[in-house]
């Protein structure tokens, strides 16, 4: 026997249990609900075919976007920028949205079909609309439910109707492959890991924690964020291309369109696996290799 100080007796050699082992309980109990989370939201794509996972109904996506699209719109008037629909490049703009949105449907088909999965019905409850805002910015956004902007800083880039719908094609497609909620279930799986680590680092020194979590961050943001984004690009691409394809512009744009965008750059940007955006010669590759399917499409379509 020997004496506790705080005035109790116990035997010697007798484990202690405290806070250690319930932590591990808590650790264990955080990572069962975050793969219930994770896996319980997977579904196949029916755009891609691959596994995806949602962080949101669809029919909160409609109206977070329209949310968002009102603020949006509500700044740009604020400043005088928000260009009147009557306006010559707004109707161009809107002629552009409306031939791409017409093909939605039966591209939605195609690539379903194409990957044997049933059609999606989500964009029937997409609320489409669209603005051109008076910017130097190069930029152009479909927010989830079909909400779309333009930037007049787009159009010398794209400098032509067929190129500027390879670029609204892309954002529409952002759209359909819901990339916004597939971002939102990515980003409560970081939060429940970065939870997880905090508890799991109590007792530790700060400068212990500070190291671990900066690598937590960094493996997070390199094996997880980025491959993410770059895959979405990918698949918007895919898609946006189809579709513009299949709205009867020339495909082909694509490629001088991405190279100009490159050129924006003048080749200051971070290596590919430090970005969300694929590099730019890979882009242009993948592309390439899409054009024999989008020039069906068309055929298909624009007979």
């Amino acid at each position: 026997m020997r004496i506790d100080p705080m005035g109790g007796a116990r035997q010697q050699g007798r484990p202690r249990r405290g806070f250690g082992g319930m932590r591990w309980w808590i650790l264990i109990l955080f990572a069962g609900y975050a793969a219930w989370q994770w896996f319980g939201s997977a579904k196949v794509d029916p755009y891609t075919g691959e596994t995806a996972h949602y962080g949101t109904t669809a029919e909160e996506e409609v109206q977070l976007g329209a949310q968002a699209f009102q603020q949006v719109l509500g700044d740009a008037n604020a400043q005088g920028a928000l260009l009147p629909a009557n306006a010559q490049v707004s109707q161009q703009i809107r002629e552009i949205a409306q031939r791409l949105i017409a093909r939605v449907p039966q591209v939605t088909a195609a690539l379903a079909a194409q990957n044997k999965q049933e059609v999606p019905v989500d964009h029937q409850a997409f609320q489409w609309d669209v603005a051109v805002i008076q910017s130097d910015q190069v930029n152009a956004f479909c927010l989830p439910g079909g909400k779309m902007a333009v930037y007049t800083g787009l159009l010398p880039v794209a400098k032509n109707a067929d190129a500027m719908a390879v670029v609204m094609g892309h954002e529409i497609a952002h759209a359909l492959l819901r990339h916004g909620s597939q971002r939102m279930a990515q980003q409560k799986l970081v939060q429940m890991g970065q939870m997880a680590a905090g508890m799991a680092m109590g007792g530790m020194d700060p400068g212990q924690q500070q190291a671990i979590m900066a690598a937590l961050g960094a493996g997070a943001q390199y094996g997880l964020i980025l491959p993410y984004g770059r895959n979405h690009e990918t698949q918007a691409d895919k898609v946006g291309l189809m579709l513009a394809a299949a709205a009867c512009y020339n495909p082909q744009e694509a490629i001088p369109l991405w190279q100009r965008m490159s050129e924006l750059e003048g080749g200051a940007r971070p290596p590919e696996f430090a970005s969300t955006h694929p590099d730019p010669a890979n882009r242009i590759q993948v592309l390439q290799s899409l054009m024999p399917q989008a020039e069906q499409f068309r055929a298909q379509y624009c007979k």
